[in-house]
């Protein structure tokens, strides 16, 4: 009836279930089943197919998986469309390494179209590797027909969304300072910017400007770019400060007064002056790179200028800071750039041809020979970086292509608030700031590999248009045919403007953020199909991925949906924390603690990393990730769940028990089925209320509290039901309860640990239920019988546990063996009586006595050196003198709540229970343990009697281990030979028929002396022979 369980091997069990799979196509047939169901929407996010995937992408997978998992069980109809990010200068990056070229001039020497040929290649270089690790690791999505950003079809459906915004009249051109990269020649957009910045460590400058102003006095201004000097045209101070003539070590300087101290030991002032007084003052230039008809180098007033850092005087270079622009287009100030757009230095220039960054040592080192440098001090600050080529972004004058977002501004704000952000720190505090400082998006991009811009411009008369549809597109350039949405094939499509110039289109690219931020309408190629589909699944009920996309794609979709719909596009948004090594560092290459997902999902399976994932930590806080980590949390769930199956498949098969035949009604239930049961539906009710608020940490460490409660109390308390002989109305109970717990739990753990689900389901329910559906996954999720639920039997049984856990730790402290019967076990606190059987079997012991423990139970106490030692100090000595001494006091005072007061040498001192450490230790004859409800204690005196029944238990033991060693079959029957001493001989005597039933036994000689296999072993302090034979 039911398949044998053999040994856990995860590996082995996870691939034949994937055949399952993919066998039967489950995935599909349980999107199919829900057809016609309420509609759950999800959002997959675009990874890029040109990296190869790692243990960050399985916590993705993993964290996404689940809920779409959950709701299609729910009866909800959940769509799944994978998804490729193809476009992009990663892309473009991976080609010309391929090529061994380098930047724009060489792409174009190239061949554009050869260029953007092989981009469509390298896309798809580790497309394969996604994939296989997508389905290893239980991640369903389809993957057959996954929407691609570079499809002419998904183009089509961004330049629609383009032209709408366009028509809007909130796409401009307009010159302004961009975040730049000049290795890559593009400028970059705020959400780019933000996921690129590092922490750097570099040389600033403090440097005089010479000016005339009462007689030789030098201006001081201070630069974290000395590389924009030879830029500069004018000085900034805020008209509001008050600045100084200072005089140190002999030369007067001008700077503000209160930052003079922090660049001079010894100064003097001479004179002070508000900002504003110092305006129009003229200066000598550190390098003349104006024309000599421009008005310039003279001292500029602004509010911006702070004295946070520096000397309180910003130096001026327009073409490199978006204030200093907006400053000199105030005055007039002349445009100076010295660097152009590959980050170099200018012919004419002093430091021609060297990057811009290398330059700042030369540029320090020049103004010192000069006389003209301060100082130059090592300034620790936050730097933007490219997020994709890695190198150092200038703030650069370029003509760009911009989306008008501040002019939703309110509106991204009111939608941001409208999404249930998970945790809601995000949505008020990283992405809710980003929106309050929200700049216009930089669209274009000056590059090759990317969704054309969708705009043409007339070159006589300037008119702009954007185009929406490949249809407009033909139709306007007069194209027969077909035609690719890509350059270079569209920069050749043209047309009549009406004031009989030509339209051509303007040569950028998008940024590709753009592209993933499209993906809720571009997937289904809306607007021109599938507008009920994506009518149907807008806004997504849930999305999720790592935090650093706040200002990536989840960015980028509320932008774009704000922007077209009206609304946000998400409901409900899961954001991750990133996956670090077991010290907490983030994984890289560098460091050489990058895991390789398959050196894991190899060795534990994927159950073992996506359970360690939901159980480590909330799932928006860091996870630390090693082998080990997800080792001991398989063993600690997995390993026991899987242990439990076996248990009920290898008596179940051996007794043939069918639950499909038995009435559930009738059964007459014991106490600890109705707990099981009781805890089982307030599990189920737990769990779903939890997953539909995406509650993925407290769901799952509720799982697996019920999963060990269930096979180290349960199982273990029943065993001697299961093990009994026949078919008994109290065994059909067991049994049933027990398979009750175990399916329901096979449908429960399913969003979570999808494949241990499967071969539970399969082998317990679908072996016996030829209706049941055939896959777990095509099951219904558990609902709560509420009426199962009984608080206070809950609450009796835990009370009846933490006695037993307290009753084990006393036995542990007297050093007694479990299997050693007791005479008693003394409780004291709130316990049930009727459930007293329970503890004294599992205790081991002959009776339970209520109330009087604590009489017996005497407190060591010493002081809690953490909390005691800051606040008292050399007192602490004093301190564990008193305590020793008062140790019962001090203790029963602070376990109930209350501080204990006392002097030493006269200083008051006030302890709690936390400044105490406190252990129990119990009167002549008693082990004893408590916690601040509960006092346990064990009478740990032992009588003859006591003595040969725990030599009997000892005896079952080691007979049942040779019977385990024997290979014997659980229902094997036994003959059992024994000898001993007269001590031995009584035990057989009392205890024999205890023996041969737990063991099988349908004989037992007292002859094993003479057997030639006979084991000999000392039960405490007695020699014990045994032999056994199978009948």
């Amino acid at each position: 009836m039911y398949k044998k369980v053999g040994g856990y091997d995860p590996v082995g069990m996870e691939r034949s279930v994937l055949e399952f799979w993919k066998k039967n196509d489950v995935f599909n047939g349980s999107i199919a089943a829900r057809e016609g169901g309420e509609e759950f929407s999800f959002y997959d996010g675009p990874p890029t197919a040109n990296g190869k995937p790692h243990v960050g992408h399985v916590l993705t997978r993993t964290m996404k998986d689940i809920i779409p998992r959950f709701h299609t069980m729910k009866g909800k109809h959940v769509l799944r469309k994978a998804g490729w990010d193809t476009h992009g200068l990663p892309v473009e990056l991976e080609v010309e390494k391929s090529l061994d070229i380098d930047g724009k001039q060489d792409i174009e020497k190239y061949g554009v179209q050869p260029f953007i040929e092989k981009c469509k290649q390298s896309v798809w270089k580790y497309k394969s590797e996604w994939e296989r690790m997508s389905e290893r690791v239980g991640y369903w999505a389809d993957m057959d027909k996954p929407y691609v950003t570079y499809d002419d079809n998904y183009i089509e459906s961004v330049w629609w969304s383009l032209k709408t915004i366009f028509d809007r009249g909130l796409i401009y051109k307009g010159h302004k300072i961009v975040p730049y990269c000049p290795r890559c020649g593009t400028a970059l957009s705020s959400h780019e910017v933000a996921q690129g910045y590092k922490d750097v460590t570099e040389r600033s400058a403090v440097v005089a400007f010479r000016t005339e102003f009462e007689g030789d006095a030098k201006f001081l201004a201070w630069t974290t770019t000395p590389w924009t000097l030879p830029s500069n045209v004018a000085l900034c101070v805020n008209p509001e400060y008050e600045y100084c003539l200072g005089v140190a070590n002999g030369q007067k300087y001008v700077l503000a007064k209160e930052l003079i101290g922090k660049h001079f030991e010894e100064s003097r002032i001479l004179k002070t002056y508000k900002g504003k007084e110092l305006e129009g003052i003229r200066y000598s230039p550190l390098y003349k790179t104006c024309n000599d008809n421009d008005d310039c180098y003279y001292v500029v007033c602004d509010g911006y200028v702070t004295l946070t850092d520096g000397t309180g005087i910003v130096h001026i270079a327009p073409a490199f800071g978006e204030d200093d622009a907006r400053v000199g287009r105030k005055y007039g100030l002349p445009f100076v750039q010295a660097v152009d757009e590959r980050g170099r230095f200018t012919d004419g220039t002093q430091f021609a041809g060297k990057f811009c960054k290398d330059a700042d040592k030369d540029v320090i080192a020049d103004l010192k020979s000069r006389g003209l440098l301060i100082s130059a001090p090592m300034y620790s600050h936050s730097y933007p970086f490219c997020w994709r080529c890695n190198t150092p972004l200038l703030y650069y004058a370029r003509s760009t292509w911009f989306i008008k977002t501040t002019a939703v501004k309110d509106e991204l704000i009111k939608n941001n608030a409208s999404v249930n952000w998970y945790p809601p720190s995000i949505g008020t505090g990283r992405m809710g700031n980003f929106l309050e400082n929200v700049i216009d998006w930089g669209l274009s991009r000056d590059r090759f590999w990317g969704t054309p811009l969708p705009i043409w411009v007339c070159d006589k008369c300037g008119k702009t248009e954007a185009i929406g549809s490949k249809a407009e597109l033909k139709e306007k350039c007069g194209i027969t045919g077909d035609i690719e949405l890509h350059k270079p094939y569209v920069d050749g499509a043209v047309y009549k403007c009406s004031c009989g110039g030509t339209m051509r289109r303007t040569p950028e690219v998008i940024d590709c953020w753009y592209d993933s931020g499209s993906m809720p309408f571009a997937q289904y190629h809306y607007p021109f199909e599938n507008k009920d589909v994506f009518e149907k699944t807008f806004p997504a009920d849930f999305i999720s991925e790592a935090v650093d996309q706040t200002r990536g794609w989840f960015y980028t979709l509320l932008v774009i949906s704000t922007l077209l719909f009206g609304k946000a596009p998400f409901k409900n948004c899961l954001v991750l924390g990133h996956v670090t090594d077991e010290q907490g560092r983030k994984q890289s290459k560098h460091l050489g603690n990058v895991v390789d997902p398959w050196s894991v999902l190899d060795v534990t399976g994927a159950d073992a990393v996506r359970w360690y994932y939901y159980t480590n930590s909330a799932p928006y806080l860091p996870s630390r990730f090693y082998m080990k980590a997800v080792t001991e949390s398989q063993n600690k769930f997995l390993g026991t769940l899987y242990n439990t199956y076996a248990f009920y498949v290898m008596y179940a098969e051996i007794d043939g028990f069918d639950p499909t035949k038995v009435d559930a009604k009738k059964l007459k239930l014991s106490l600890m089925d109705k707990w099981a049961l009781g805890e089982l539906n307030a599990l189920v009710k737990k769990v779903d209320a939890d997953l539909t608020e995406y509650k993925l940490y407290e769901s799952a460490r509720a799982i697996g509290d019920f999963t060990d409660k269930i096979s180290n109390w349960y199982v273990r308390r029943s065993r001697e039901r299961f093990w009994a002989g026949g078919v008994t109305a109290d065994k059909t109970a067991a049994f049933h309860t027990l398979y009750t717990v175990l399916q329901t739990l096979s449908r429960l753990v399913a969003p979570y640990t999808p494949f241990i689900a499967e071969e539970i389901y399969r082998n317990i329910v679908c072996s016996v239920d030829k209706t049941a559906p055939a896959s777990v996954h095509l099951a219904e999720f558990p609902k709560a019988d509420k009426k199962a639920i009984s608080v206070k039997l809950s609450d009796d049984m835990a009370r009846v546990i933490k006695a037993a856990e307290l009753g084990r730790a006393a036995r542990n402290k007297s050093g007694i063996k479990n299997r050693q019967t007791l005479s008693k076990v003394i409780v004291a606190g709130e316990f049930p009586q009727e459930y007293s059987y329970i503890l004294a079997d599992e205790l081991n012991v002959k009776e339970v006595v209520l109330g009087g423990a604590s009489d017996l139970t005497g407190y060591d106490v010493k002081p809690q050196l953490k909390t005691v030692g800051p606040k008292y100090g050399k007192a602490v000595g004093a301190i564990r003198a008193h305590l020793a001494e008062n140790g019962d006091a001090a203790a029963r005072l602070a376990l109930g709540g209350g501080t204990y007061v006392f002097e030493v040498d006269g200083q008051k001192i006030e302890l709690t229970k936390d400044d105490m450490l406190i252990s129990t230790r119990g009167a002549d004859g008693y082990s004893v343990e408590s916690d601040d409800e509960m006092t346990v204690a064990l009478d740990v005196a032992l009588t003859d009697e006591l003595l040969k029944e725990g030599c009997a238990r000892e005896i079952i033991s080691k007979i049942q281990a040779m019977r385990k060693n024997s290979g014997f079959d659980v229902t094997d029957r036994i003959e059992l030979y024994w000898s001993g001493d007269e001590f031995v001989s009584d035990v057989f005597r009392i205890h024999g028929e205890r023996i041969a039933k737990v063991t099988l036994a349908t004989k037992m000689c007292g002859s094993a002396d003479s057997a030639p296999d006979a084991e000999r072993a000392d039960v405490n302090g007695h020699e014990v022979a045994l032999a056994v034979r199978k009948c």
